[in-house]
């Protein structure tokens, strides 16, 4: 599903002009990035956490030259559902 789509979705069920709906998807997801950026995780009950991971340093290969390259330690946005969600999709999804 794209952005397009869930826009296309929500502004069909709420009744809601298309451009509007649009409006305010981009600004939720201005809002979860901002917050992250700031070091703030994003806690959405029911739905599932958008935190910030931090990752340690590590060492690396470079194939390409066959030398060792030390990764730095860096945060990376991620995203942990909630124990309802990952239930219903469990209920709901058949695997393949």
């Amino acid at each position: 599903m794209t952005k397009a789509e869930i826009v296309a979705n929500i502004s069909n069920k709420l009744g809601l002009e298309k451009n509007e709906t649009q409006k305010v998807v981009e600004h939720f997801m201005d809002e979860v990035k901002n917050s992250l950026e700031s070091g703030e995780n994003v806690y959405l009950r029911g739905f599932g956490s958008f935190i910030v991971k931090k990752r340690a340093s590590k060492t690396g290969r470079n194939i390409s030259k066959g030398t060792s390259i030390i990764i730095p330690a860096h945060n990376v946005p991620a995203f942990k559902p909630a124990k309802s969600f990952v239930e219903s999709v469990k209920a709901k999804v058949k695997v393949k």
